[in-house]
């Protein structure tokens, strides 16, 4: 099998990931990083040993046509993600473009359009979506292992320090100079649990969503939200509920949970691993293993393989980001309701750990489950 030439945009920040991935294809022999593309070129010491010395520049169209890459792995500022994913799309080249895919559901529709006319392959970079656990989980619910499934809950309950918020300039924005950001809890740090919930319900595409009700608020000095939490109708009828903050007094594991009639199915999604309760049994965990998504790629770009998660299989989420893109702006919480933590310089809202626990568990909204600073909140209903 010959090697897939590959060009990175974005290599700092979460593209240090992509970096060391590349890399790990690269010694199995699959894939070559032939090129880099950020503003400011890496130096030695930021390109992992291995890696060679791959071409920089800050004109991702050039590179492409310098290097003669076959798949770009797009890991830059979200509004940039559809043009340029479109560039590469009409070099005839194959697209591993990072979450959240857009900040609307109209540039998602332009990204995903534009790449099927080129005929392409896109991969949408949920990571949680190549896990064998999902298939597996479906498997179980069609088995009726937990009877009647009656709802699906996330929740992600992260902490991050007031600095991730300046470490780049379109972090926490809804909106930067005109164009939409939209960089929020769900929408980008813990929008896999959004993804893989709606996966889960066999709801991803735009259609399988038929209203959303958003609660979008914030305890950092953000435009975007923080702290909060969503319920979505979805076409067979079964409720979905997505709880997370970046506030949580003890950072855990985001997870996902499949309530049946019978028992219930938990998905630590970043763990691949899962844990089976239901009535007249012993609890029962699994692990399971995991395709990585760029590898997935390159597999079908050369042997014609399946992708995981192509952009249609995204277009539910994208309904929840064009959700909360109307929304109002998030509200932020009184004073009262968060405190700094000196020492790891981050806000942290107490009982929010509970709180989201407990949406995740009732299928209930932050407003609805008695929080002082939500009672007065009105969840904002988009129908789709």
């Amino acid at each position: 099998m010959s090697t897939v030439d590959i060009v990175l945009a974005g290599a700092r920040g979460h593209g240090r990931w992509h970096l060391e991935n590349i890399r790990r294809l690269q010694d199995k022999g699959i894939v070559r990083l032939a090129g880099i593309c950020e503003l400011t070129p890496l130096t030695g010491d930021e390109i992992p040993e291995g890696l060679g010395t791959p071409e920089q520049s800050a004109d991702f169209g050039t590179l492409l046509d310098s290097t003669g890459a076959r798949i770009a792995v797009i890991c830059t500022p979200i509004p940039t993600h559809t043009d340029l994913a479109l560039e590469a799309a009409r070099r005839g080249v194959h697209i591993l473009l990072e979450k959240p895919p857009a900040p609307s559901y109209a540039e998602f529709r332009r990204m995903a359009d534009g790449v099927a006319a080129a005929q392409v392959a896109c991969q949408i970079g949920f990571q949680s979506l190549g896990s064998h656990a999902v298939p597996a989980i479906r498997e179980l619910v069609e088995e009726g292992a937990v009877g009647a499934v009656t709802g699906i809950g996330g929740a992600g309950a992260w902490a991050r320090a007031e600095a991730y918020y300046r470490r780049a300039p379109w972090a926490g924005k809804r909106r930067m100079n005109g164009v939409d950001v939209i960089d929020g809890v769900l929408t980008n740090p813990l929008a896999h649990a959004v993804a893989t919930a709606l996966a889960l319900n066999g709801s991803t595409r735009a259609e399988d969503v038929t209203r959303i009700e958003t609660e979008l608020l914030r305890a950092n000095d953000i435009e975007s939200d923080d702290t909060s939490c969503v319920r979505l109708t979805t076409a067979n009828g079964i409720p979905v509920v997505v709880a997370a903050t970046l506030c949580a007094e003890d950072p855990d594991e985001p997870y996902v949970v499949v309530h049946g009639s019978h028992g219930r199915i938990t998905y630590w999604y970043k763990q691949d691993r899962v844990l089976l309760q239901r009535a007249g049994h012993g609890p029962e965990e699994y692990e399971y293993g995991r395709t990585d998504l760029l590898e997935n790629l390159v597999d079908h770009v050369t042997d014609g393989d399946g992708l995981l998660v192509l952009p249609e299989v995204t277009g539910a989420f994208m309904k929840v980001v064009e959700a909360i893109r109307l929304a109002p702006d998030p509200t932020p919480l009184p004073a009262t309701a968060w405190h700094l933590l000196p020492d790891e310089e981050r806000r942290v809202v107490p009982g929010i750990d509970g709180l989201v626990a407990a949406a995740a568990d009732n299928l209930a909204l932050y407003s609805e489950l008695g929080a002082d600073w939500a009672r007065p909140h009105v969840a904002n209903e988009v129908s789709t």
